[in-house]
This record gives C-alpha cells, sequence and structure tokens, in this order.
C-alpha cells in the first residue's frame, strides 16, 4: 500500500471518528456518551487494518456456546429454589436473547459415583432396573428446551453403576451391556420426557474404547437414533485422533473430537480427520471479572488459534456448597434456595456476546485472527447478509483460566478499522454491544451495555479499543440485556433445621439440601410400615460403581452450613443389614467432593452387631470411643449427636451413651448421614439445631 494511500485511509478513520463523536453527543445521554468517548474514541494511535470478506469463501460451521451441568451434581442445590427466582435463574442461563442464551446444555449421565462435588443417581442403578425420573437433570433439559427449542443436548458418562463392571472398576468388559445402559438413557429420555439427545459422548477424561464405540454407533443406528451423533473423547486430542486416521470404521463412528481445556489449540491430526473440533469441556474458573476475561479471550481464541467450532463451560451454575471444590466455577452462582439469592456473573454477560448474535449453522469468516496489538476478533455470518463481529483484548493477568497454564503475552491499546468487503460491502449500519472488565474492586466494570449503532462509512468501521473489553459489532437488532427484579440478599443455611421426609410424591428423588458425596439417598416409601416412618430417605447403593473421582468406602450425604460448630443433630435411623451393617450421623465433616475419602469431623456410628463408634473421620481409622450399644438391624433407633466447643456426646433413643473431650479436630464443618458401606440404610426425623 502506498504511503498516501496509508495517510488517506487514516485521515479517514479520524475524520469518521469525530463524525460519530458528534452525532453521539447530540443523539445519547450522559451515560453513554462518556463510555462511548472513553473507550471508543481515543487519538494519537496508529490505525491497523483488518478485512473481513466472505469471497474466498466462508470457514466452519459454528456449533454454539453451552454449558456442562454435573461432573459432579454441579446443579444440586438448584432444583430446590422456590419460584419465581428458579424460573429466573433459567431464564438467565437458556432463555433466547435475553441472558447468556446458551446454544448447548450438556448433562451427566449419572452413574452414582462421585464425580467432582457429589454423586448423580443412574437410572439403572442394578441390572434390570430402569427409573427414568431420578435425579434433576431430566428436568434441567426440560427447562432449557422450554425456553429454547432448538438448544442441542448432549449426555456425558463420568461414572457407571457397579453391576456394568462386573465387580471391576472398567466399563468396556462387556461393551455390549454398556452401549445398551447408554441407549436405554437416550431412549429413556425421548419415552419419559420427550427429549430428543442431539450428541453422546463415551466417558469423561477416562480412557475410550474403540471397539465400544464401534458397538455403540452400530445399536444406536439399530434403534433409530442415526441422528444421534458421537463426542469422543472429551479428554485430548490424542490418541483419539491418531486412532481414528488409522481405522475408517472408527473415522465413520465418530462425529465430532471433544478435547478438554485445550489451551486454544488443536494438533495436527485432528484437523486431518476433518471432523468438528470442539472444546468440550472448558472454563472452570472463578466467575468474577477475571473468570470473565478467561471466558471472552477462549471463546474468541479456541476457534482463531484452534478451529473450535463450539466451547462448553464447566459448569452451568454453581449451585453446591461453596467449600466443595471449584466454588462459584460456573457461568452464574445460585447456592443458597433457602434464602433465594442468586448472583448473575461476568461469564453470562460475556457469553451473550457471542450467543444472542451467532447461531448454530452460521459459518466463521476465513478473515478472522489476533489483532496486531494483542486480543483477537472473529467474525460469522449466516450467509443470508448478516454480520456478527467479537472483538476481546483481554490481558494476561485479567483472562487467567484455571488451566492449562497461560502463556505471557501483551495487549495495548489500538485503533482498528475493519474493511467489510464481498457481500458485506453494502451494509451502512452495524449495531454494538460492549463490555469492560474492570480490576478490584471491580468499580469500572461495564457489562453488556449497548452503545449507539456505527455507520459504515466507505466499507470501513473503525474503534479505538483499550484493555479487557469486549465489543459485538452486529447486523442483528435482537439483542437484549435481560433482567428480573433484584433477588432476595444472601442469608446463611438456616440454624433449625428439620426435615420428616414425608413426601408421598415427591417431584424430585433427592430430599432438599442433601448433597450426597458417596451413595445415593432417595426418597423411599415403606408401604408395610407401622412405625410411624412410613417415608424416609433412604441410601439405595448396595455396590461399589464404577468411579470417576475416589469414592469413599462409606456413603454419606452432606448438609448445612460449612461454617457451623456447636451443633445438636438428632435423627431416626434404620439399619437393613444384620451383622456387618452400620449407620451414622455427623457433624464438623470438613471436606467432599472428590475429596470426601479423608474427611474428618465428629461421627456417632451404631453398628449392627450391637457396638457403637465415635470417630474422628469417615474411614473410621480414628476411634475417638466405642462400646456396646445393644442395637442390631431391622429396628429403628434414634440417635443425637451434641457438639459444643471441644467436647461431646451421643444419645441412643434420648438416652446419654457416651461423652467425651474432643482431640484435635476441624473446628467446623457440615452435618452428614451415611452407611458403614455400600448398604441399604433409611433415616428419618432429621433436625439440626445449630
Amino acid at each position: 500500500m502506498s504511503p498516501l494511500k496509508v495517510w488517506t485511509n487514516r485521515l479517514r478513520g479520524l475524520l469518521l471518528q469525530w463524525l460519530l463523536l458528534l452525532s453521539l453527543l447530540s443523539a445519547t445521554g450522559s451515560f453513554r456518551s462518556k463510555i462511548f468517548t472513553k473507550h471508543v474514541l481515543r487519538s494519537n494511535l496508529s490505525t491497523s487494518f483488518y478485512v473481513l470478506d466472505d469471497t474466498p469463501g466462508l470457514d466452519r460451521v459454528f456449533d454454539g456456546i453451552g454449558g456442562v451441568s454435573g461432573g459432579g451434581a454441579t446443579s444440586r442445590l438448584l432444583v430446590n429454589y422456590p419460584e419465581p427466582y428458579r424460573s429466573e435463574i433459567l431464564d438467565y442461563l437458556f432463555k433466547p436473547n435475553f441472558g447468556a442464551s446458551l446454544h448447548i446444555l450438556k448433562v451427566e449421565i449419572g452413574g452414582d459415583g462421585q464425580t467432582t462435588d457429589g454423586t448423580e443417581p443412574s437410572h439403572m442403578h442394578y441390572k434390570g432396573d430402569e427409573n427414568y425420573f431420578r435425579g434433576y437433570e431430566w428436568w434441567l433439559m426440560k427447562e432449557a428446551k422450554k425456553r429454547n427449542p432448538n438448544i442441542k443436548l448432549i449426555g456425558l458418562p463420568w461414572s457407571f453403576p457397579g453391576w456394568i463392571g462386573s465387580g471391576k472398576s472398567w466399563p468396556y468388559d462387556s461393551p455390549s451391556i454398556t452401549a445398551l445402559y447408554i441407549v436405554s438413557w437416550i431412549l429413556g429420555a425421548k419415552k419419559y420426557h420427550n427429549l430428543d439427545i442431539d450428541y453422546i459422548g463415551i466417558w469423561n477424561e477416562r480412557s475410550f474404547d474403540i471397539q465400544y464405540i464401534k458397538i455403540l454407533r452400530k445399536m444406536l443406528n439399530q434403534k433409530d437414533l442415526d441422528r444421534v451423533k458421537i463426542i469422543a473423547s472429551d479428554n485430548l486430542w490424542l490418541p483419539i485422533s491418531i486412532s481414528m486416521l488409522l481405522d475408517d470404521e472408527l473415522l465413520d463412528a465418530v462425529d465430532v473430537i471433544g478435547a478438554h481445556y485445550p489451551g486454544t489449540h488443536t494438533v495436527q491430526d485432528a484437523l486431518k480427520t476433518n471432523k468438528s473440533l470442539w472444546s468440550s469441556e472448558d472454563y472452570s474458573t472463578f466467575n468474577n471479572e477475571v473468570g470473565g476475561g478467561c471466558w471472552a479471550r477462549i471463546l474468541n481464541q479456541n476457534f482463531v488459534n484452534g478451529h473450535m467450532t463450539s466451547t462448553i463451560a464447566w459448569n452451568l451454575v454453581a449451585s453446591y456448597y461453596p467449600q466443595l471444590p471449584f466454588g462459584r466455577d460456573g457461568l452464574m452462582t445460585a447456592q443458597e434456595p433457602w434464602s433465594s439469592h442468586y448472583v448473575v456473573e461476568t461469564p453470562i454477560w460475556i457469553s451473550a456476546h457471542t450467543t444472542q448474535f451467532a447461531q448454530p449453522g452460521w459459518r466463521y469468516l476465513k478473515t478472522v485472527g489476533h489483532l496486531q496489538n494483542g486480543g483477537s476478533y472473529v467474525a460469522l455470518t449466516d450467509g443470508l447478509g448478516n454480520l456478527t463481529i467479537i472483538i476481546e483484548t483481554m490481558t494476561h493477568e485479567h483472562s487467567k483460566c484455571i488451566r492449562p497454564p497461560l502463556p505471557f503475552f501483551l495487549v495495548s491499546e489500538q485503533t482498528t478499522t475493519f474493511s467489510l468487503q464481498g457481500t458485506f460491502k453494502e451494509l451502512r449500519m452495524l449495531q454494538v454491544w460492549y463490555s469492560k472488565l474492570g480490576k478490584k474492586p471491580w468499580n469500572d466494570t461495564f457489562l453488556f451495555k449497548q452503545l449507539p449503532p456505527l455507520k459504515i462509512t466507505n466499507g470501513t468501521v473503525t474503534l479505538q479499543l483499550g484493555l479487557d473489553e469486549v465489543y459485538t459489532l452486529t447486523t442483528i437488532t435482537t439483542g437484549q440485556k435481560g433482567s428480573h427484579p433484584t433477588p432476595p440478599e444472601s442469608r446463611p443455611f438456616p440454624s433449625n433445621f428439620e426435615d420428616n421426609f414425608n413426601v408421598g410424591n415427591p417431584p424430585f428423588s433427592e430430599a432438599p439440601n442433601f448433597a450426597d458425596q458417596t451413595g445415593v439417598f432417595e426418597y423411599f416409601t415403606n408401604d408395610q410400615d407401622t412405625s410411624g416412618h412410613s417415608f424416609t430417605l433412604r441410601q439405595v447403593l448396595t455396590q461399589r460403581p464404577i468411579t470417576w473421582a475416589m469414592d469413599a468406602d462409606q456413603t454419606i450425604s452432606i448438609i448445612g452450613d460449612h461454617n457451623w460448630r456447636d451443633i445438636t443433630i438428632t435423627c431416626d435411623v434404620y439399619m437393613e443389614t444384620p451383622v456387618t451393617g452400620g449407620i451414622f450421623i455427623a457433624g464438623r465433616v470438613n471436606k467432599g467432593g472428590s475429596f470426601i475419602r479423608s474427611a474428618q469431623g465428629v461421627f456417632f456410628w451404631i453398628l449392627a452387631n450391637g457396638t457403637y463408634e465415635v470417630t474422628g473421620d469417615l474411614e473410621r481409622r480414628r476411634i475417638i470411643k466405642g462400646g456396646k450399644a445393644n442395637v442390631m438391624a431391622k429396628k429403628w433407633y434414634t440417635l443425637t449427636l451434641n457438639i459444643t466447643d471441644s467436647s461431646a456426646y451421643g444419645m441412643l433413643n434420648n438416652r446419654v451413651l457416651w461423652k467425651t473431650q474432643l482431640r484435635p479436630l476441624p473446628r467446623n464443618g457440615w452435618a452428614a448421614i451415611g452407611t458403614r458401606s455400600f448398604e441399604f440404610g433409611q433415616f428419618d426425623n432429621f433436625h439440626i439445631q445449630a
């Protein structure tokens, strides 16, 4: 380009900027003028030019942006929110042109095992057992579809019920059985909930089996589920890509290669397959402005650097006790159903910059890439004349994701001019949406603000970009920053809580606020009961699942406030296994999730051999006290555990059974119930006074 032409373009850009400023000052209020003047019309910066053109043809098909519910139990508390707050949360996640407006919902196919923050129940606990109403993922998928009928649904197993492995912690010994188990879940989704599953995965972040993938594809076809596509292997790009290149049948069976936390990069072998490439799990970062910066950067650069056409966030909504692993690593936060408090976090509005202005089936332009002074831009079109451009200028410190490590890079303020060519040359105006991610205490953060439209002059648009900003320039006029009334204020878990489980037809299989960490605790009806325990909560697993995380050898469900110290817990308990059975209540339980095996606290056990124990840990290695208790299986008992400062006592049927001074133990933690092993056990009339 000649020096004269360069200076002509620069003068044209400066003139356009001043015209926009004059138009802005006359047509908008003080807030928009301040934002636009500060962030769009800086001067004295050299201009970089970028061409957006569909003449060379279009690039890959955009498959959408999504979120993961599961992996595990990350939506556990969401279902317990009262209306209208629960529906409001769902609107922010799924409602088109309102909030995150997600295109994809990926759910865990519950397998009874601990999968990060809890367990999710299987539709087949035992061989021959089928129940397609357990858990809450069915409900969540229906709610998503209710708001967006076009949303794509993905199912992926993390763990499997124990019977699948015939005693081994491996799901591939009988691949036909495993395939039938997964296909049954897909068929059940349709039969009982009218849900069409669009994609199915193999085994989250674990080994894949080539023979199993081929059998799964054949069985899907046999069941008239040809439309269901297979994603493999929800782990790394390799070795699945190489395996596909060496095996034509496997190549035909797999529709999408899904990698986790790819750091915005792919590998050549994945590209050689000519398959869709997805970041099928990503983000997993605390959802403040830095988490928003992470999300903004990877949403663009997963395509720019890695040709990935879909990015799916773990997790959808942080709706689990915050002291469990990866607290607040969701697109938004909803962890207090007892107060109805929730927070629409920064990543919701970062999502909207893409999701509200480009839909699955649109295509990326080939002319996308990095900005000269740092940051990136992508452009997409529907092929019908619409154009959406998303620009991000995230700095290194403000966009670190939890993984992988982020190599250092620099970003500086810059002037950018986009030249619209090809079919876009005739465009005359673009809508503008803007976010600025501030630094602590986040006072200078602006999220998803609509600015005045930009007039396109001589086929060009010029912006001056600051740091940690996101712009969407688009022909789409339906964008909206949706809102509901401010939710109630945050409050701690009630210090006086009780549940008698007297629910004859429960909407969900789990009792509110109980978060299963090993085992599965479900509402249960004793049809023949004459002792006043017709409706109970029952631990239902009798076999260790094929695990994904380190499940404990005991079953346990936690509840309450992790900050609780002094507490009285009372519960009626019923052991169902003679001689070897056992059951407990506990306080000050300090760990959960994938760390549950090493949980400490004060555990009060009664055992079917006629004894009791008080232990400082779930594993029963730190025995504080023990003795005879005159208890047996098949009989109801009332246990009471009182913990005050450094002392504790336990009562059996309202009579003191033991007293003790506590050794150094956790000073605070949740309340909990559970069983000695994977065995049936029942609980009733649960009460906490903290």
